[in-house]
């Protein structure tokens, strides 16, 4: 499904058509084009005979070691990966593959440097306008990023960007000299903290509220000002010992919207997670638990422990979720997750959490690609 974009300087998000298939969908992977499995960007490592080039690591979801990728990568990369690990975001997010890196004039540039699928010796770098800040908000502290289809070099790509705070801002970088962003503001403050995602089945931008009761959605004709909003009604929740309960409420907690281009299904994903100490006595984050919802159009979010092949990918890059049996060595119904404290999986039938500490590791899970080199 896409976006209907009419004007060449503004957007407009009408009724889906459906333009492509999914670049995640049954039919790509029945071609004859390679693809890669899923993947995680590990670090950047100089490279010994050039001072400005270095060379990436990766992590497939369906192997256990890190593959050395010979391909070039900018050197600022190294700087950016290390600060991740002391909070200090180098990047603000990435979706498909693309990270997106702000610039000094307040610029935010796109890029596939990171991604082992794309060209080695032509890497793409798509600068965006300029951010414009609405009143009593701020376009220095990013939520996430995500984008309407799979590369901003499409027609009708529109990049949106989600802020801490009321503001959500939405670009199509394929109008060029006309492109601007559009800049939505949110009322509700339930909104102001969280991820935003695109939904190709309903060709709009969703939004969990905290707490995961409320999903908003936006577009650029009638919804823009006015979001349609929708009330989860939970059922089939999980019976947990008073212990349990303790431990969650304890928690941190997130919330993520994850669509299955293969099956159509929509799963809202409670991430739990508390706050321990390391070795080095320095804190980090560490993942006590997930609950996954199966949503329908009606708003019932029903508790499940089985998404049948499906693999769900939680990272700082627009989630993302594929089937296992697509990529030979990954295992199904589990929810594979990264950040800058950790890497690891959790067995959903089970409820087994399996994570070890990921330092100077890049919070980026990037999701199957074409092959083009």
């Amino acid at each position: 499904m896409s976006l209907l974009l009419n004007q060449p300087s503004k957007l407009c998000l009408g009724k889906p058509v459906l333009v492509r298939s999914s670049p995640l969908g049954s039919d790509s992977f029945s071609s004859s084009l390679q693809q890669t499995p899923p993947c995680a960007i590990i670090s950047v490592s100089p490279c010994p005979y050039a001072d400005e080039i270095g060379n990436l690591n990766i992590k497939n979801a369906n192997e256990h070691f890190v593959t050395h990728v010979e391909k070039d990568v900018p050197t600022e990369f190294t700087s950016i990966l290390k600060y991740f690990r002391f909070g200090i975001l180098g990047t603000i997010g990435s979706a498909h593959g693309w990270v997106a890196t702000p610039l000094e004039d307040g610029r935010v540039r796109l890029q596939d440097d990171l991604n082992p699928a794309a060209s080695y010796t032509d890497p793409k770098h798509i600068c965006l306008p300029p951010l414009v800040t609405l009143p009593y908000c701020q376009t220095q502290l990013v939520t996430n990023v995500s984008m309407s289809s799979s590369s901003p070099e499409e027609e009708d790509c529109v990049v949106a960007i989600k802020f801490f705070g009321p503001q959500l801002s939405l670009c199509r970088p394929a109008a060029q000299s006309n492109s601007e962003w559009i800049n939505i503001r949110i009322a509700n403050p339930c909104f102001f903290s969280s991820r935003v995602m695109f939904s190709k089945r309903d060709g709009m931008f969703h939004i969990p509220g905290s707490g995961g009761h409320l999903i908003g959605s936006w577009d650029l004709e009638e919804h823009k000002d006015h979001p349609k909003i929708q009330t989860l009604r939970f059922h089939n929740l999980a019976e947990l010992t008073i212990s349990k309960l303790e431990i969650l409420h304890s928690c941190s907690t997130s919330e993520h919207l994850v669509e299955s281009q293969t099956t159509g299904e929509t799963f809202l994903i409670k991430w739990y997670r508390k706050t321990t100490r390391s070795f080095l006595d320095m804190p980090k984050m560490k993942t006590e638990a997930l609950m996954v919802f199966k949503l329908d159009e009606e708003g019932n979010a029903v508790y499940t422990k089985d998404i049948g092949d499906l693999v769900i990918f939680l990272s700082r890059a627009e989630p993302f979720c594929v089937p296992a049996s697509f990529f030979p060595g990954m295992y199904p119904n589990r929810v594979e997750i990264i950040d800058v404290d950790e890497l690891g999986s959790v067995n959903l039938a089970t409820g087994t959490v399996s994570t070890k500490n990921s330092t100077h590791m890049a919070p980026y899970y990037i999701p199957p690609q074409n092959i083009e080199h």
